[in-house]
């Protein structure tokens, strides 16, 4: 093969060794050109739910490519978008009554962003601060990054990027301190909204936090007119343990941001719904009141299609008991490291588990990852730690026999990698 001249995304080039070429994937590998399979522990970045390349969201792929490919979506729709957007509402939080098409986890957000502060822009009483988690994540483009947690990721974008109010992560036995700071930010600035990883902070670490939080953190907003926001573009589709996170908390956030598994982990797709009163606020003979948003492949057909095999997948097939099964499965294995000296934080909720691995480096670019990323890789597995944060959050087809593979990995590395009595 020619040398390659394509750019990857979050890969220091000068420093990571040849590229692997992937030429097929199936239920929870990976295939390479020599026949090897890479037990994909990630989802491939979080996106492939029921595993890859399910059957039923191929063949919704094909049926459709075969008639439609991209149809201009600002005065037109068509049959796969209407019946998407239904699905979603029927399946979403009650309250959440309308769809917003876009492409990626990052659009849906900086949507979301944007009908906030147009909401309250088109009332009349215009609000511009938004506040974020300590830690947290939601996304690459300007918007999401100006809500991300400051650092490594968006430093050299910095001059970019809107100012926020930032709230502590809830750690436990704390998090009274984060409603109470949150609750002084919505008194004090008059917040526009709060946007929030429900339930688990992913790129910040896998770092998790009660139902009970988010409850309160609807209670306070409401009582202060301040919006919230749901990203759940990785904890939506049954990650933490439900189809949605907000379930769990029992709350209808006013936007709510999918992406991710929404297609099953296939094609990218995203949407970002929203309650009557966000949408009334921007319904007028005005023009000027119109949401101003768009990308050249919104509401792709194909996409659109996928994602309702998908949503089928979720009515007919007993994926609720595959999560449930899974993250059973999970939490008993953690407990092999919860006394040792070598992990620490042991955690899960719903198919997701992380631990950390005690080292003196810590962080995203601490020098432990790239050597656990390719000591996995060498042993047919797809883990990639965030620093020493080791997480597995995979597909629901993996067998007990396949976790069993990943978590004696876990232990190898950490013999090989961690504190020395």
């Amino acid at each position: 093969m020619s040398q390659s001249r394509v750019w990857h995304p979050f890969t220091q080039h000068a420093l990571e060794p040849a590229i692997p070429a992937i030429v097929r994937t199936e239920g929870a590998y990976l295939h390479k050109a020599d026949g090897t399979r890479i037990l994909d522990a990630i989802s491939s970045w979080w996106v492939v739910t029921h595993g890859h390349r399910h059957p039923r969201i191929v063949k919704a792929i094909e049926t459709t490519a075969a008639r439609l490919d991209q149809v201009i979506f600002a005065g037109f729709t068509h049959e796969p978008a209407e019946d998407l957007a239904k699905a979603l509402v029927d399946l979403a939080p009650a309250g959440l009554d309308w769809v917003f098409y876009s492409d990626s986890g990052s659009t849906s957000v900086e949507v979301a962003l944007k009908m906030a502060l147009g909401y309250f822009r088109n009332i009349g009483a215009p609000r511009s601060r938004i506040v974020v988690m300590e830690h947290s994540y939601h996304g690459d483009t300007i918007g999401t990054m100006s809500v991300g947690a400051r650092g490594v990721f968006n430093a050299a974008y910095e001059p970019l990027l809107f100012e926020v109010d930032t709230i502590p992560f809830p750690a436990a036995g704390h998090e009274q301190e984060t409603l109470d700071r949150f609750e002084a930010v919505c008194r004090d600035r008059r917040a526009a909204a709060l946007i929030v990883e429900p339930l688990v902070l992913g790129a910040g670490g896998m770092l998790m936090y009660p139902a009970s939080v988010l409850t309160e953190f609807k209670r306070i907003a409401e009582t202060s007119g301040t919006l919230l926001i749901a990203d759940e573009v990785m904890t939506g589709w049954g990650r933490t343990g439900t189809l949605f996170a907000c379930e769990q908390a029992q709350i209808t956030p006013d936007i709510l941001c999918t992406s991710k598994g929404l297609t099953g982990g296939t094609v990218p797709l995203a949407s970002t719904l929203a309650t009557e009163a966000i949408f009334q606020a921007h319904y007028s003979t005005d023009r000027k009141k119109t949401f101003f948003h768009s990308s050249s492949y919104t509401a792709n057909p194909i996409a659109c299609a996928a994602a309702l095999a998908n949503v089928q997948i979720w009515h007919d097939e007993p994926v609720a008991e595959r999560i449930a099964a899974l993250g059973m499965l999970q939490a008993a294995r953690l407990r092999r490291f919860r006394e040792t000296p070598v992990f620490s934080d042991c955690r899960a909720t719903g198919t997701i588990a992380a631990l950390d691995l005690r080292t003196s480096s810590t962080g995203y670019l601490a020098e432990i990852g790239p050597k656990l990323r390719t000591f996995f890789l060498e042993r047919g597995l797809l883990i990639r730690p965030l620093g020493n944060v080791l997480y597995l959050l995979p597909p629901y087809c993996i067998t007990a026999d396949e976790l069993d593979r990943l978590y004696d990995a876990i232990e190898e590395a950490g013999d090989c990698f961690g504190p020395k009595a």
